[in-house]
Order: C-alpha cells, then sequence, then structure tokens
C-alpha cells in the first residue's frame, strides 16, 4: 500500500499498490503490519456497508465520543463519494480543519481516519456504496455529530444535497 499523509493530522489516504499481469491486477487495501510501521492504530472490529441509492445523498458528520473513540477506514466500492474528515481534537494542530477528497471504485483509495474526527460523505453517482471498517464497536450513547453544514467549519460540498436524514439536520451548530 502507499500511504499519502493528509493535512490533517494523523489521516492518510491509502493507494492501492498493483501488481498486474494479463488477468488483471492484484492489490493489498490492509496490513495490520503496514499499519502498525507508521505508528497508526491497526484494531478493526467491525465493518459495515452504507448503500446511497439517489446521486447527492450527504451522510454525516459523525463521530463517537470518548471513551468509544473510533479510528475508520473508509472506501467506496461501487460508485464515488466525496468523502470528508473534520478534525475536533482540541489539543490537535489541525484542529477545525476539514479535508475532502473523492473516493471511487475506480480509484480504490481508502481514507484511514484516525479517533476524534468526525466523517460524512456525500454520493456522487446513483446506487453508491461505501465499505467500513471501524476499531470500535458501536455505541449508540457515545454517538455524536456536527451538521453538515455548520458555519464554524464551511464545508463545500459538490452537489445539491438530494437526501439527509431528520437527525443529520438536527445537530445543533459546533460550540467548541
Amino acid at each position: 500500500m502507499i500511504f499519502h499523509q493528509l493535512d490533517i493530522a494523523g489521516a492518510f489516504l491509502l493507494e492501492p499498490q498493483r501488481v498486474e499481469d494479463a488477468r488483471g491486477f492484484f492489490a493489498r487495501t490492509y496490513c495490520r503490519h503496514e499499519l502498525e510501521e507508521r505508528g497508526l492504530d491497526p484494531t478493526l472490529v467491525q465493518c459495515n456497508i452504507s448503500v446511497n441509492h439517489q446521486k447527492g445523498t450527504v451522510r454525516g458528520m459523525h463521530y463517537q465520543a470518548p471513551p468509544h473513540e473510533e479510528i475508520k477506514l473508509v472506501r467506496c466500492t461501487q460508485g464515488a463519494i466525496h468523502d470528508v474528515i473534520l478534525d475536533l481534537r482540541p489539543d490537535s494542530p489541525t484542529y477545525r480543519q476539514h479535508f475532502g477528497v473523492e473516493l471511487s471504485k475506480d480509484n480504490r483509495l481508502s481514507l484511514y481516519i484516525p479517533n476524534g474526527i468526525a466523517h460524512g460523505f456525500q454520493s456522487l453517482a446513483d446506487d453508491t456504496e461505501v465499505f467500513y471498517q471501524m476499531s470500535e464497536f458501536y455505541h449508540p450513547d457515545s454517538a455524536r455529530g456536527v451538521r453538515w453544514n455548520d458555519p464554524a467549519f464551511t464545508i463545500t460540498w459538490p452537489l445539491p444535497v438530494a437526501i439527509i436524514s431528520d437527525r443529520d439536520l438536527a445537530f445543533p451548530d459546533f460550540n467548541p
């Protein structure tokens, strides 16, 4: 895997390193040892998929509060998404900064998201599927979020919002 350090502290874009031949190619998308060599936590305890039928669907910005913070490894397996991470760690040098990247079936990139980072995405195609691997089990009492359009962060989304949950619309303004 090829690791690209992002502008958000501790976050990486992971690019599969292809080994190609006449059959196609082979590439590793996860390796505990490669994460550990870079000082990243390789623990994964749960995997989920998110299917989004309509282009323009927004999910996020979600995170889990301590003591159940979670690391995520996110990949788009069908279609494409504009994936956004937002640093909510008050002691981080990139506190309140965000980063967006396109993840797609075609580019096969993954996003390594450290603890304390809110995560969300917008589907860029109909019938998009997102695959998540997490370091922590889901704890409903620790589930948190910030609004996708909170003026404190000025996140730019590439498309008009077609669908968003009532829960995601109801998150209050960010109050540090």
